[in-house]
């Protein structure tokens, strides 16, 4: 899907759902990550992230195109916009839009334990994923010194 084809979407969802047209302008943005849209404040633009259209297809990206006008009709009708505010939820539950989307990518890789922390006196291990100095810290156990084993 293109920019244009998506502006003609967006027109069309402001239309159907809200019944006020769509006057600015909807296009996708690759560099969101950890969200699937944003409304723009000062510009009245709208930006999505299209890896929510590859991966879960039109039905979830029309939810978020919904989720963003509710921010837009409200913010220009001076009314409350913003997530907590009552004017929002009301309209969000009766355009049928989505409150959270879901992740794209799998989410944050974590990462193994690398760095393990042994107690010399009690032998207790303690797993950690940053490299930290052992010589500050002694064992929560017994108080025994600490060394360090990657």
């Amino acid at each position: 899907m293109t920019d244009q084809e998506l502006q003609i979407l967006v027109e069309e969802i402001s239309n159907r759902y809200f019944g006020v047209a769509f006057h600015h302008q909807a296009r996708f943005n690759s560099r969101l990550r950890t969200t699937g849209g944003r409304y723009l404040l000062r510009t009245h633009n709208i930006e999505l992230n299209p890896r929510h259209l590859e991966e879960h297809g039109e039905e979830e990206l029309v939810g978020i195109i919904k989720h963003e006008l509710c921010h837009y009709h409200l913010h220009l009708a001076k009314r409350g916009y913003r997530h907590a505010d009552r004017d929002f939820q009301e309209l969000l539950k009766k355009v049928g839009g989505s409150r959270y989307c879901q992740q794209v990518g799998g989410g944050r890789t974590q990462l193994p334990y690398r760095y393990e922390l042994i107690c010399t006196s009690c032998q207790m291990s303690y797993r950690r994923k940053r490299k930290m100095n052992p010589a500050r810290y002694r064992c929560g156990r017994c108080t025994g010194k600490l060394i360090l084993r990657e």
